[in-house]
């Protein structure tokens, strides 16, 4: 197995360059797939807890199985390649965000409901 060369570096390099106004364009999608992955992990915390069961086992199962490939450090891709190790990730946490989307956004109008609720305090 061969190591690249400067040059072949060199053309990755410039092809970043050249697709950077695309690559951009991306980015804020990546954080957003983020941002849900942690709705989905306060979603399995709250259904753990058993504060959260509106949500049929099959989305809460598909959740906690994407959540845990995140966390394995062996995936398809290992985390450790810079750069590319998290795309797997992304990838995944993707496919169950569309899988699960309603049932996110029933959990998210649940988590306002309770934001708006008032307090009651055991005497």
């Amino acid at each position: 197995m061969s190591t690249p060369s400067n040059g072949d570096h060199d053309l990755d390099i410039a092809k970043v360059n050249q697709r950077a106004q695309d690559i951009e364009n991306k980015l804020p999608k990546l954080k957003q797939v983020f941002e849900q992955a942690k709705i989905m992990l306060s979603m399995v915390k709250d259904y753990w807890a058993g504060t959260y069961r509106e949500i049929p086992y099959w989305a809460i199962s598909a959740v906690s199985l994407a959540l845990l490939y995140v966390l394995n450090p062996a995936d398809v891709v290992p985390d450790v390649l810079i750069g590319v190790g998290y795309l797997d990730d992304a990838t995944v946490v993707a496919f169950c965000l569309k899988l699960v989307q309603r049932e996110l956004e029933r959990y998210e109008e649940w988590q306002a409901a309770q934001a708006k609720a008032p307090k009651v305090v055991d005497l």
